[in-house]
């Protein structure tokens, strides 16, 4: 059968690779549902479907697995997160030979996440571990929060972060609590790659505990989310002034999403006692209904908070994605509109507040740090330096952030720290981005300048007096399935090969390749190392300063183009002149480079 259907396929104008791994998939130990599901595109001749779903396996990355949902080797189902998590598993008994290795689990709001995880814990019990299964769904931070409170050794959440509703994916974790980084994340994916057939997957009879090997499942719920609230509060900085401005107003959004299980009842305890949440997104869907993508990086999916804003009058919009790792935020402007925040003004507000706070009441040590990564605005690293505080630079990813966390624990403070992807952390409870944390410290940060008779747009602005006129932007071109990350392939491949030394009119100094680890000066010839691991990311530095930075996402089929420019603001008045300028600048070099 599985000849003749090959040649079947193979008339179809599918290669004979191709056809012999999709034939693989319409015989056990391939269940019936997904057996009819392949057939089903073999019976529409979806060519592009099926050469997607199967030109590959879907990779498990240095961070786990991210995809699209559906059958086959390139997709998120049951074959592929077994084969991830019995992977996962054969390189814990090879580290952890001689002990009861102890792993947590946890999900969010996506379709078939709380299916993934049920399966993960099985595949977990059978290889005779300790289980540790959150009972419902819970955001990402809690769930590296819970890794170092139970003394596990490793963690999966499955979650998809802020990917449009086709896609579930599953972050590894490390027993710091991070996720996962050199040796581990390579380790790991070598013992994945060795699982080649679903048979080598080991699955629990009964998976509850309350059968089979019972005992090695744990089901976590409101005391553990109890021992992270109050951990959390012990947090922050100027109580006092948040009892002073308690009825600041404030808007708060889940996009039916794991916020709505910690984010408002953390904001009340904190002591903000008008809270309003987004209602037709409070419920946790999958399908997220009332977005286009679940994603508060994107204006679209901030429309009915802002709505509630106006209605309500409210001081501050606070969004979270459906993991709640990521938090983005609109503030209430001079004219009484709202305007929404790019990550890396959100990023440097929040930063600022932290540090001048605690310089003010004298909790900043010679010891502390702030991090960044490398896409990240240079204004952070000035208000860090404003404080006298080191803001050492990593790759993108907060993984690497986590990973310098671990690094320097005992030796260095780690006090805050983000991303420009809207992802930031306050202390060191957990290690990954926290949008729960970063929502109490965003509504924190309101109240203080509230107090001092500013709004968060006056605040902003003085920023830019004390260190220049800051100005970003992103554009992310979507490039997908096989042909499209090809492109991108090119792109970076024409980026590295054309000698770039004009961007929009101005002189490139530099140009860093994080994949050759070489940064190169273009006048002297002169290369020096850098000194982070390799990644694929080029940036260009400008005779004036300015950067363009280009790399591949490594979370969805897209290719991702930094911009940042600077100039002195000598005074508030001279505010929409000056953007003008920088973002006319911006379309120049932006221009010059998508050409």
């Amino acid at each position: 059968m599985s000849k003749e259907l090959e040649r079947d396929l193979t008339g179809m104008g599918l290669s004979a690779e191709l056809a012999g791994r999709i034939a693989e998939w319409l015989e056990a130990p391939y269940d019936g549902e997904t057996i009819a599901a392949v057939k089903e595109l073999i019976e529409q001749g979806n060519i592009a479907e099926l050469t997607d779903a199967f030109y590959k396996d879907l990779e498990f990355g240095t961070g786990g697995l991210r995809g699209i949902l559906g059958p086959g080797t390139n997709r998120m189902n049951n074959y592929t997160v077994g084969k991830a998590t019995q992977g996962l598993s054969n390189y814990l008994r090879k580290i952890y030979p001689d002990e009861q290795v102890k792993v947590a689990v946890s999900y969010d709001s996506r379709n078939q996440s709380s299916e993934f995880s049920r399966l993960i814990a099985s595949v977990f019990v059978a290889n005779g571990f300790e289980v540790y299964l959150f009972e419902g769904l819970r955001p990402t931070p809690l769930l590296s929060f819970a890794v170092r409170q139970l003394g596990c050794h490793s963690a999966v959440m499955v979650t998809a972060s802020h990917n449009p509703k086709e896609y579930n994916g599953y972050k590894a974790y490390w027993k710091d609590g991070g996720q996962l980084v050199a040796p581990h994340d390579r380790g790991v994916i070598e013992c994945v790659n060795d699982i080649r057939d679903p048979a080598q997957v080991l699955y629990d009879s009964e998976p509850s505990g309350e059968g089979g090997k019972a005992g090695k499942i744990h089901l976590l719920g409101k005391e553990m989310d109890e021992a992270y609230l109050q951990a959390v509060l012990a947090l922050s900085i100027r109580p006092e002034t948040v009892q002073k401005e308690k009825d600041l107003k404030i808007v708060y959004s889940p996009i039916h999403g794991t916020g709505m299980t910690l984010v408002p009842q953390l904001l009340e305890r904190w002591g903000f006692g008008k809270v309003s949440v987004v209602k037709e997104q409070s419920h946790p869907d999958g399908d997220f209904p009332t977005v286009v993508y679940p994603n508060p990086e994107e204006s679209e999916a901030m429309t009915l908070a802002l709505e509630e804003a106006v209605r309500i009058d409210a001081d501050l919009v606070l969004a979270t994605d459906p993991d709640a790792d990521r938090v983005g935020m609109a503030i209430k402007t001079d004219n009484g509109t709202y305007e929404l925040l790019n990550g890396n003004q959100i990023g440097s507000l929040l930063v600022d507040y932290v540090l001048s706070s605690m310089a003010e009441k004298g909790l900043l040590n010679p010891s502390d740090y702030a991090v960044k990564t490398i896409v990240t605005t240079d204004l952070i690293s000035d208000i860090a330096a404003r404080y006298g505080i080191p803001c050492p630079e990593v790759l993108t990813g907060f993984k690497y952030i986590g990973e310098l966390m671990t690094l320097q624990e005992g030796k260095m403070r780690f006090v805050v720290g983000g991303e420009e992807s809207f992802g930031y952390l306050i202390g060191d409870l957990v290690r990954d981005k926290d949008a729960v944390i970063s929502c109490a410290f965003l509504a924190e940060m309101a109240a203080y300048h509230k107090s001092r008779g500013k709004n968060l747009q006056e605040a902003l602005i003085e920023l830019y007096l004390r260190h220049g006129f800051y100005k970003e932007r992103l554009i992310s071109l979507t490039k997908k399935g096989k042909k499209g990350a090809e492109e991108i392939q090119q792109i970076m491949k024409r980026l590295r090969e054309d000698n770039i030394r004009d961007l929009g009119g101005v002189e490139v100094s530099r140009i860093n390749d994080y994949s050759a680890q070489v940064s190169r000066d273009l006048k002297s010839g002169k290369e020096s190392e850098i000194k982070l691991p390799k990644s694929d990311v080029l940036q260009f530095v400008t005779a004036d300063g300015d950067v363009i930075s280009v790399r591949p996402s490594g979370t969805e089929p897209k290719i991702k183009f930094y911009c940042s420019v600077r100039q002195a603001l000598s005074s508030p008045a001279d505010y929409d002149k000056v953007e003008k300028e920088l973002a006319s600048k911006i379309d120049r070099m932006m221009e010059s480079i998508l050409q």
